[in-house]
């Protein structure tokens, strides 16, 4: 597998997936950023910039814009798919319908399907079957690398050959790529996450000091691991840069639209009035409501993901459950043995 001779598509131009064209076709490989709007294609063409999401990064002269998916999906061989979770399975579909044999998929978007309780990666393999897929995953925000800011990132597959071919083209001086097999592990991990940003947040904006948010981040790892390895995912993984890593950056960074819906909400809005007033929206309003409910039927305990739950999605003071997770039951700290 020659990484010179093959075809990159970014498919969704955002802030993650413009900084992960950039840095392959800066890598000297030829990669097309898809951007769905022919307009904003057509300026970024002409500007060299993605002014709607990342207007201060010049884009190299060799990364083409395309805005006809059917096209890529007809002259490319690698796929990175960082389109919103929402619409992962529709970019999917259409993919599918021209795409060669052989092609790879990466998944870079951090999400669940709230249908079906899928994680991004088994959407493309239903979608897509009989192509190897890999979860890219890890405390990459967006706005840092684009300003080549040192950052390092995971790469998961049982395919080596396909994280090999991923550190290859999207490794770099300021960007660092690490392998893992346990790809459900790191995917939750960074599906999970988001939902701890949001209560980070939340106790950021009530006035929280240093002791509350470890407290708060050490309790948020331990119910990802809880609720990953019910998912048959490895504890382990989350020690790493795809779980801790990523925990840490979303939890603490002002540039995490998780934390500043939270930080909102913290300071006394309801979760519309933080929408309108930052603007956006955050994935782990949805991710919640989805693992809130999975975890109830699989019996799992997570008190910080159902108390987030009762914040956003049942009108439940924010007082009353911080109140009621500090008189739970105080229990063993540790609870797997990692080898």
């Amino acid at each position: 597998m020659d990484p010179q001779s093959l075809r990159y598509a970014v498919l969704g131009a955002g802030s993650f997936g413009t900084v992960l064209a950039n840095i392959i076709a800066e890598n000297g490989y030829q990669c097309s950023l898809w951007m769905r709007d022919e307009s904003e294609a057509e300026e970024a063409r002409a500007s060299g910039i993605n002014s709607r999401y990342l207007p201060n990064l010049q884009l190299p002269d060799n990364l083409h814009i395309e805005s006809r998916l059917h096209k890529l999906a007809e002259e490319c061989d690698v796929f990175i798919f960082t389109v919103p979770s929402s619409g992962v399975r529709e970019v999917a579909k259409k993919v599918a319908e021209n795409i060669r044999p052989g092609a790879l998929l990466v998944s870079g978007t951090k999400g669940i399907e709230p249908e079906t309780f899928e994680l991004m990666s088994q959407v493309l393999e239903e979608e897509i079957p009989g192509h190897e897929v890999a979860v890219l995953s890890g405390p990459n925000l967006a706005k840092e690398i684009a300003e080549r800011q040192l950052t390092g990132t995971v790469i998961a597959s049982q395919s080596e050959a396909l994280c090999n071919l991923i550190q290859e083209v999207m490794g770099n001086s300021y960007f660092r790529i690490y392998s893992n097999e346990d790809r459900t592990g790191v995917e939750l991990a960074g599906t999970l996450k988001n939902i701890y940003a949001i209560l980070s947040g939340v106790a950021t904006g009530m006035g929280f000091g240093a002791n509350s948010m470890a407290m708060l981040l050490t309790r948020s790892l331990t119910e990802m691991s809880r609720y990953a390895a019910a998912q048959g995912a490895n504890a382990a993984s989350y020690l790493g840069l795809s779980g801790v890593g990523d925990l840490i950056a979303t939890c603490t960074s002002p540039l995490s639209r998780n934390f500043q819906i939270g930080l909102r909400i913290g300071k006394g809005m309801s979760l519309q009035e933080a929408y309108e007033d930052l603007g956006q929206t955050a994935e782990g309003v949805n991710t919640v409501a989805v693992v809130h409910k999975r975890a109830a039927e699989l019996d799992i305990s997570m008190p910080l993901c159902h108390g987030l739950y009762e914040i956003l999605h049942a009108n439940r003071a924010v007082n009353e459950v911080v109140s009621s997770l500090m008189d739970r039951d105080q229990k063993q700290d540790v609870e797997y043995k990692v080898n």
